[in-house]
């Protein structure tokens, strides 16, 4: 999750579709150049330990718009594991995915 977080503040697409599911990755991902991303905070997991292969993180990330406005993500994401790697799933922390099928 925190690695993902880094990937949106330094604008780097290609690790974020990397590490995205790919029953639900896009294909292609525009990043808004005019958000600065400014604060992480997890709010709740569930799971995700070294033993799972499915979890869920509740965070919040804060950012500034380029005007000078405050835009807030709350998302409650699922995140499973691929070849041992952890990889994002989607925001509706719904079902869980074990493998790419």
């Amino acid at each position: 999750m925190r690695s993902r977080y880094s990937a949106f503040a330094r604008g780097l697409a290609p690790y974020l579709l990397r590490t995205w599911h790919p029953a639900t990755r896009p294909r292609r991902l525009d990043l808004d150049t005019d958000m600065t991303w400014r604060a992480l905070q997890i709010v709740d997991t569930v799971n995700g330990g070294p033993d799972d292969d499915v979890g869920v993180v509740e965070f919040r990330a804060i950012a500034r718009t380029a005007d000078g406005g405050r835009h807030m993500q709350h998302e409650r994401s699922t995140f499973t594991r691929i070849d041992g790697r952890w990889v994002y799933v989607d925001a509706g922390a719904g079902p869980l995915l074990s493998d790419p099928a």
